[in-house]
């Protein structure tokens, strides 16, 4: 019998917030390309509208490809509203602020000696980029709210536990997600080590069965398994050989190749204390506890993974738009295969075009009984025809529960920092932040206050 599906799956209408990404846009652009099962249009909105037309182009390049079996037709808009109206997905992909604010968020916090790899996410640079991302996604809800209220909203900005919880306060009924792909990363790690432990070739992350709890970049795998074997034993012996050398998966993901890469030995050493897989890369991990893993940049090699300079950020930046130059031009080709991202997959299922389980940010209502209820938490959930239905993972371990529950209340103090423009909440949540622990009053506010001087552009007149 033929299968049949939804014409919403043969008309689709996705708007794209920050359509002039490079990389995430372009990986999604080609996702959808080699999708027979759906086709639409578009709509790529970006304040930078030049960087928008190039993904324009780009995306019609990407649909000439004799490898594409879908049609999507891709067009700029002038405005939110414009790119939103009566959209069936939403995604969300944009940069909070330029470099400059990146460079505050980062370095500044140097001179008290906070180290931060990421700095996106918690810690002094994670809260000074919710400040200026939280307004940003109040006015994104807000215009879902009026423009597209039925429509499923993917989130892949960072901090992703504050924007979804932002887009969720903003406009209550919101149907959002967050997409992160740090989980997988880990998963492929599993697969690793039952190819190097024990010979076992060809296993795939979606081979696996694994239960997630936690927030994003902080995430834990509980329990996992291959058909009716437990890994998390195997896991534990491979922790323990690997624990001071580190693992390389292969050369090319030899941590000092990539700025991305690790050994995962703060995973391991995360394991050796709590009993559970942490799910993120290093540079993520290494953020959210007291700075034992990034005392300074001598510790941070010793753990076997990077600090991302704003430098770096920058000269990728200017590869990436070498390369839009030639794309958009013709001296290169793109790139059509899978971005190994999951985001058209879900959006499928969310259209009902098969079911699919995937971890995924959304407010907790029971599915992690142990963390608060309302605060945004990653935990597996099942997509299904317009639903997604979290799939319950149990309580976390006793001895993390206090660190996931240290950072929630910071989110959530933030967010209220944010849209009440409260200094002194502010401030003290800015302190309460592990990474701060051994910062002075006097030198905290500050940075604080130099920080937060340096986002002004990005802010309301009521900081100040």
């Amino acid at each position: 019998m033929m299968k049949k599906y939804s014409p919403r799956a043969q008309e689709l209408k996705i708007a794209y917030i920050g359509g002039g990404s490079r990389g995430w846009a372009w990986g999604f652009m080609a996702d959808l390309a080699l999708d027979r099962d759906i086709c639409g249009t578009v709509r790529l909105y970006d304040i930078d509208r030049q960087a928008a037309e190039r993904n324009r182009i780009i995306g019609g390049k990407i649909g000439e490809d004799p490898a594409a079996v879908s049609r999507w037709t891709y067009t700029v808009c002038d405005s939110l509203e414009e790119a939103l109206e009566g959209a069936d997905f939403v995604v969300i992909s944009i940069l909070p602020g330029t470099f400059e604010e990146m460079r505050s968020d980062v370095h500044l916090p140097e001179r008290v000696g906070v180290y931060q790899p990421v700095g996106d996410t918690v810690g002094p640079g994670g809260f000074m980029r919710a400040m200026r991302t939280i307004p940003m996604f109040v006015t994104i809800a807000e215009a879902i709210r009026d423009c597209a209220p039925k429509a499923w909203v993917i989130n892949y900005t960072n901090p992703m536990s504050l924007c979804v919880r932002t887009l969720y306060e903003a406009f209550p009924a919101v149907k959002a997600f967050g997409c992160c792909h740090e989980v997988f990363g880990t998963q492929e790690l599993l697969c690793a080590m039952l190819k190097a432990e024990e010979g076992m070739e060809n296993v795939r992350r979606q081979d696996l069965r694994t239960t997630v709890t936690g927030i994003n970049h902080f995430t834990w795998i509980t329990q996992a398994s291959l058909g009716d074997t437990d890994l998390m034993p195997l896991y534990a012996r491979f922790a323990d050989k690997y624990c001071e050398t580190g693992f390389e998966e292969s050369p090319d993901r030899n941590w000092m190749n990539s700025h991305f890469n690790c050994a995962h030995r703060v995973k391991f050493d995360l394991f050796r204390r709590f009993g559970a897989i942490a799910a993120a890369g290093d540079r993520h991990l290494a953020e959210f506890t007291a700075p034992r893993y990034t005392a300074d940049p001598e510790t941070v090699r010793s753990w076997k993974f990077s600090l991302t300079s704003v430098d770096w950020r920058v000269k990728d930046l200017q590869d990436k738009l070498r390369r839009s130059d030639d794309l958009v031009s013709g001296r290169e080709k793109p790139e059509l295969k899978p971005s190994g991202e999951e985001g058209h997959l879900l959006l499928k299922a969310l259209l009902g075009l098969g079911n699919m389980v995937s971890n995924v940010n959304i407010p907790n209502r029971g599915q992690a009984p142990d963390l608060p209820s309302g605060a945004v938490v990653e935990t597996n959930a099942l997509f299904s025809c317009d639903r997604i239905e979290p799939v319950c993972a149990g309580s976390a371990p006793d001895g993390i529960r206090p660190l996931i529950l240290r950072h929630i209340r910071n989110q959530e103090n933030a967010l209220t920092a944010a849209l009440k423009c409260d200094r002194e909440l502010g401030f003290s949540t800015f302190m309460n932040d592990p990474q701060m622990s051994a910062v002075s009053m006097k030198d905290g506010r500050a940075l604080f206050d130099d920080m937060l001087e340096n986002q002004r552009r990005f802010l309301p007149a009521a900081w100040f």
